[in-house]
């Protein structure tokens, strides 16, 4: 969970591998370290929005069954669910209110139980979010908590007392006025809340807090989940004297918030009470604002965390202006240097907490919507890393364009609607802003046929769904050999069919070319050259490396312009994957 400003890294929990470089420069086969978590394709399901199985208007736990053999067929294998905790929902079930229990709207344990098992029956790996920075404030403990100042409960979260005056300013991600630090008459005391209101943030300096999330862990392990997504972990360790941070320090949040005093050695305990003892791996959101931070988090001899994903490439994309494809260069080029050595990283750049890959990376107008979404699903799946797809980037899903302040339903925009009008903030500028980017638009049901709803329910849906669904959905896409769709299985089966594309070794090509990312991938003797225009018209680059094309693997036209002087134009958004003679 995050807003649209929040930088995240996320973090996956198993062994590091080492690379070696060989006397030629290139990548041998012997030298890396082949696991089933590099070598896979994580898919992210928001379970709200993914299947509706009983026409209430909101997916569940057994429409992902129903669909279990569609997400097969892409050529995945792990599945990351959002929160399906039982959940008051005040942030769509990032608030727990019992950690052991089932959202009723998704079903039941037994719903989970079979839904597990038909994941690993397909031989799918599942990921469960675990939200342990906070819980909702309708949780027991909390509610023992805030009853009164001796009760036992008391230091699992972090409380003021009122007679020590207000506390310091702490600044929230989610309340309407911005403040973390909630007033409770009760006990006439402020509790901390970082996000929302009903979030109140545990205290994990109370060693009873961290035994407790550790059983909570285990008891899903013993279920038999593969991994673990850790919800706004880098939040987790505070200086619990909360003193008073310099003026703006909000604008620069992981600094203050993030990688608090002890959260190395959290991460240690958690690692020798239940990560090494169960086959499972760790997603962790939060891992500083440095290569230096995230590395002491993810080297192997840490005995912590091992697989960086960044999201220094998601958050280019934070204001109506768009980005810079140098500045997309750098930052993907710079993390894969980093890591070329030691540890290993994650690409994505879309999730639920940012709005949709094309509309914010692509171009999502009617013309050019389908080949830019192919080539940014080709960049995902061409570079070093563990590629995080988001549900419906596979079918090339858009922004939905709301009018009113009314058809929101994410919290981060309800309550920065408020905040914004209180500080007399230009508002239609700020709708302009909310409706490129809120949350919302990567949260609106899958669109699986053309019929009522999308096929997603036979109910009224929870958010709208887009009103492109007759002409963009999976059922026209299976049909359409040429689709976005049958594009991407293609692209996964030539990722998983080729090590190079994940292994090997990244070198970037052209990097003044101001509308082509250009890079080659090499392994043992194999090298691929993948090149990608960004632009909606045609884009020329000169590579010695075109020279010596042996076959096109991958290409999301029908032809290549490339001459005899290594000259290659591309066409508006085009991608391709060649295979280098040696």
């Amino acid at each position: 969970m995050k807003t649209l400003l929040l930088p995240i890294l996320l973090l996956v929990t198993m062994c590091a591998c080492t690379n070696k470089k060989s006397q030629m420069q290139d990548k041998n086969t012997s030298e890396i370290t082949r696991e089933w978590w590099k070598e896979g394709v994580v898919y992210q399901i928001y379970p709200r929005s993914f299947k509706d199985s009983d026409g209430d208007g909101i997916g569940d736990l057994k429409g992902i069954i129903e669909k279990l053999d569609y997400i097969k067929s892409l050529g995945v294998n792990m599945i990351w669910l959002n929160p399906i905790y039982a959940s008051p929902n005040d942030d769509n079930g990032y608030d727990i209110s019992n950690y052991r229990a089932i959202m009723k709207e998704f079903g039941t344990m037994e719903d989970f139980d079979a839904l597990l098992k038909a994941m690993h029956n397909r031989n799918m790996k599942f990921v469960m979010d675990v939200v342990v920075n906070h819980s909702s404030d309708e949780h027991e403990w909390f509610k023992q908590s805030r009853s009164s100042r001796d009760n036992p409960y008391r230091d699992y979260y972090h409380w003021w007392p009122a007679e020590k005056g207000k506390p310091p300013y702490h600044w929230s991600f989610f309340d309407e006025k911005g403040e973390a630090w909630k007033y409770d008459s009760l006990t006439n005391s402020y509790y901390l809340h970082y996000f929302s209101q009903k979030q109140p943030d545990l205290n994990w300096e109370n060693p009873k807090v961290r035994q407790e999330v550790y059983n909570i862990m285990k008891f899903w392990a013993e279920k038999g989940v593969d991994g673990f997504r850790l919800d706004a972990f880098q939040f987790v360790s505070k200086d619990t004297t909360f003193p008073k941070l310099p003026e703006g320090y909000e604008k620069n949040i992981i600094k203050y918030y993030g990688m608090g005093p002890n959260l190395h050695s959290y991460l240690r305990e958690m690692n020798d009470e239940v990560l090494s003892k169960y086959d499972v791996f760790a997603v962790s959101e939060g891992a500083g604002s440095t290569l230096e931070e995230a590395h002491n988090l993810v080297d192997a001899d840490r005995n912590e965390l091992q697989m960086a994903y960044h999201f220094e490439g998601v958050d280019l994309v934070n204001s109506l202006e768009g980005y810079k494809l140098s500045k997309l260069k750098e930052v993907f080029t710079k993390w894969d240097k980093s890591f070329s050595k030691k540890g290993w990283i994650s690409i994505f750049l879309s999730n639920h907490d940012v709005a949709r890959l094309v509309s914010r990376f692509g171009n999502d107008s009617p013309e050019f919507r389908a080949v830019s979404s192919k080539m940014l699903n080709t960049f995902l799946l061409s570079m070093r890393g563990t590629p995080y797809i988001y549900y419906g980037d596979e079918i090339g899903m858009t922004n939905i364009d709301f009018d009113s302040i009314s058809q929101y339903k994410d919290i981060a925009a309800i309550n920065g609607y408020k905040k914004a009008l209180s500080e007399g903030q230009d508002m239609a500028l700020f709708m302009k802003k909310l409706n490129f980017l809120s949350r919302d638009n990567g949260r609106t049901p899958m669109q699986w046929n053309d019929s009522v709803n999308a096929g997603f329910s036979a109910g009224k849906p929870w958010l709208p769904v887009n009103k492109n669904y007759k002409t963009i959905n999976v059922a026209s896409q299976e049909k359409d050999s040429n689709s976005i769709l049958n594009y991407f299985k293609k692209m996964v089966e030539l990722r998983k069919n080729n090590k190079v594309l994940i292994y090997g070794d990244y070198e970037l090509l052209g990097a003044e070319n101001p509308n082509i990312y250009a890079y080659t991938r090499t392994l043992d003797d194999k090298k691929m050259l993948v090149v990608l225009n960004f632009t909606d018209h045609d884009s020329s680059i000169d590579l010695p490396e075109s020279k010596n094309l042996e076959a096109i693997l991958i290409n999301n036209y029908k032809d290549l312009n490339n001459d005899e002087n290594g000259n290659l134009t591309l066409k508006p958004y085009q991608a391709v994957i060649c295979l280098l003679k040696n």
